[in-house]
């Protein structure tokens, strides 16, 4: 189709709090993620980090403990901060007094950085066990195996940026300073044999300073506070929700928050195995295409803000629910994304949509053909329609288009029935602040930057233009 036609036929178309348990941001999470080096295949097994912070005594280990037991139908292993103290030379062990132990040079974070990244790569690791009677690293050592969540415990994991980096979700826990001073006198006494005036000579000349100014600092960098520590039942139960629901999702979701994939199912698998046979009928293709498009769009309607609001049911009562979004329209990225307006419309009666055709020029390179779109779509939000996300480099072409025409990208939701890593990773990366909604995430691009295993090019199928006696090629964009 030449651009002259194309154009034609365009014109002619036209913070939370619950139960004193807080989520400071959690999913605001830093979106700027460095360029991964290890390769998609690896990147995929890298486990879910916890990092669990807070003052000495607080009651993280008891939070720790909490999460490991009622996740226990997944591997997880536990890393203590306190594993990784420097030794003390014999100068300072004639001193030990006035070693400060709260202080972030007290441990060797290099150490600790070079284990976390063997677990991340899928390598065991030996840990060291420290002595505080000796403080000094025994000879014993502790084997720790590759898990699925890696719980990183100790009062200063949030101190160093490297660290908190490695973190898919970050914990402190929250303790009154009375609790936490009872707690410490108790366990240094027993556990330590250590006498009780050196126990609060030493909190007040090393540990109390210290919490206020390297502990206390670093809790701003929190998703989730927990007040009272392990006692807060509610808050556990919640994360321990939370980390299922992210333990069930693709890795790539764990990495960008921004990312939603449905939940699976038989019916949902079934109806993928249908139109990604190349044997499948055109109209077969259609039916069970238009099935999944219908809930991708219901899936991506769901992340439209909405108002409360209240009706008056036929019996006289009063129901309290929601009030959709209704500034909003759809865009689809041609021709490809034509094939989702009917189940959108379907959804949103009355609802504009705009066009956007690229012009692909080899595998990498995009030109801008033609663009129609409502004159206020700056006061909308966007749900851009394109079937396949491949290279992504269609998809960054037009969300600039749309960021360009003033819509704000925390407005525009792209979805989509399968996406390709390489693609997420350009889009997300790209734009952080938009929405991605997919039905498969895609094992990855061929040599040909063609999606594997993917579905055939899917306008031709869908719309009966293929051409059966050329082999069937998958779509790259």
């Amino acid at each position: 189709m030449d651009t002259k036609s194309a154009v034609e036929l365009m014109e002619s178309s036209a913070e939370v709090h619950f139960s004193g348990f807080h989520m400071d941001g959690f999913e605001q999470r830093k979106a700027s993620i460095e360029q991964p080096t290890t390769s998609e295949t690896d990147m995929y097994k890298q486990p879910f980090v916890i990092g669990v912070a807070g003052g000495a005594a607080s009651g993280k280990t008891t939070v720790c403990d909490m999460i490991i037991q009622q996740l226990h139908d997944q591997r997880v292993v536990l890393v203590n901060q306190d594993s990784f103290y420097n030794n003390l030379t014999e100068e300072e062990l004639t001193r030990v007094q006035d070693y400060n132990f709260d202080h972030p040079d007290a441990f060797d974070t290099e150490q600790l950085l070079r284990v976390m990244d063997k677990l991340k790569h899928g390598e065991a690791v030996d840990i060291p066990k420290y002595d505080f009677k000796s403080y000094k690293s025994d000879d014993m050592l502790r084997r720790v195996n590759p898990s699925d969540v890696i719980i990183l415990e100790g009062i200063l994991v949030f101190h160093d940026p490297r660290v908190r980096e490695l973190m898919n979700m970050k914990i402190f826990v929250d303790t009154d300073a009375d609790v936490r001073l009872a707690r410490r006198i108790r366990r240094d006494t027993t556990e330590k044999g250590r006498d009780i005036g050196a126990v609060l000579d030493q909190y007040s000349k090393f540990v109390k300073p210290a919490f206020d100014d390297f502990i206390l600092p670093t809790k701003k960098y929190a998703d989730i506070i927990i007040p009272r520590g392990g006692d807060n039942h509610v808050a556990i139960d919640l994360i321990v929700q939370h980390i299922r629901t992210k333990l069930g999702q693709h890795d790539l979701c764990k990495i960008y928050p921004n990312l939603y994939v449905i939940q699976s199912t038989f019916q949902i698998r079934g109806m993928h195995t249908l139109i990604r046979d190349a044997k499948t009928t055109k109209h077969d293709f259609v039916f069970y295409s238009d099935r999944l498009i219908r809930l991708v769009v219901e899936h991506g309607l769901g992340h439209l803000p909405f108002t409360e609001k209240q009706v008056i049911t036929p019996t006289g009562s009063v129901y309290t629910g929601v009030d959709f979004c209704k500034r909003l329209c759809g865009v689809s990225v041609i021709r490809s994304g034509e094939s989702m307006e009917n189940a959108l419309r379907a959804c949103c009666k009355g609802i504009k949509i705009g066009k956007i055709l690229i012009h692909r020029e080899g595998d990498n390179g995009q030109q801008l053909i033609y663009e129609k779109l409502p004159n206020d779509i700056s006061d909308r939000h966007v749900l851009l329609l394109d079937p396949i996300l491949g290279t992504g480099n269609s998809a960054v072409q037009a969300i600039s288009l749309l960021i360009k025409k003033g819509v704000p990208e925390s407005n525009i939701i792209f979805l989509n029935l399968i996406s390709a890593p390489k693609g997420v990773h350009v889009v997300c990366k790209s734009f952080p602040r938009i929405k991605i909604v997919t039905s498969e995430i895609e094992i990855g691009l061929n040599e040909d930057f063609r999606v594997i295993p993917g579905m055939g090019e899917f306008g031709d199928r869908y719309f009966g233009t293929d051409d059966d006696d050329e082999q069937v090629v998958v779509s790259s964009q």
